[in-house]
């Protein structure tokens, strides 16, 4: 197999796999039921550990397999049983409550797909093409996160929102060559940490309101009545 040939096989996967991340972000919008969410997250975090463990690949960057392997471990498989766990100990509805509706938060998505790409390939007309769309993919993964945060109603989804713009994040780190490793432990660090923190504040939702709906929160503070 020719050099040529092989390099753009290379170019392939690693955009392959990076859209598989970002497939997920739009699995979960998509979802209406809180196990349907947790698959899409884990499929997300398959994906992630997919992408990684090819950039460790083509990079020479052995590095990145442990990456791999966290996202593999962590995010694909402990992360969602632990959600599971929590849902089912708290007894939480299983369905997804909305801010807006699932039509339009999917065209707002696609639109800050294409927002990502219009920020992301103009200061990065110096990179490689690989680490430029690659950037574009992960910025688009952390809006949709975001987005996720804002449009779901349930603390359990807000927090699946938030991991999923970690997975942004960590898309977005592995796609440069030369990153340390030092970066991405300290990165899932901070989630494990936080998702700990999560799992105590879900408790005290429910023993005070005897629900996750966030709008109880924001009538206790006063905001709505």
């Amino acid at each position: 197999m020719s050099p040529s040939l092989l390099g753009q096989l290379d170019y392939s996967a690693a955009h392959l796999f990076s859209a598989m991340v970002l497939l997920g972000s739009f699995a979960m919008i998509y979802q209406r039921r809180m196990v349907g969410m947790f698959n899409a997250f884990a499929f997300q975090a398959f994906a992630l550990a997919a992408a990684a463990a090819w950039q460790a690949y083509i990079q020479e960057a052995h590095h990145l397999y442990v990456t791999a392997a966290m996202a593999l471990l962590l995010k694909g498989l402990l992360i969602p049983f632990a959600l599971r766990v929590i849902v089912r100990r708290l007894d939480i509805h299983r369905s997804i409550e909305v801010v807006i509706g699932i039509g339009v938060t999917m065209l707002v998505g696609i639109g800050l797909v294409a927002l990502s790409a219009l920020l992301v390939m103009p200061v990065t007309a110096g990179a490689a093409a690989t680490t430029r769309e690659d950037l574009a993919l992960a910025l688009s993964v952390v809006l949709i996160g975001l987005l996720i945060m804002i449009s779901r109603r349930n603390a359990v989804t807000q927090v699946i929102g938030f991991m999923s713009m970690e997975n942004g994040l960590i898309l977005a780190v592995i796609g440069v060559a030369g990153m340390p490793l030092v970066v991405e432990m300290s990165v899932a660090f901070a989630v494990l940490v936080a998702f700990i923190i999560f799992g105590l504040f879900f408790f005290r939702i429910r023993e005070r309101f005897d629900s996750l709906d966030v709008h109880y929160l924001e009538t206790f503070r006063g905001e709505r009545r």
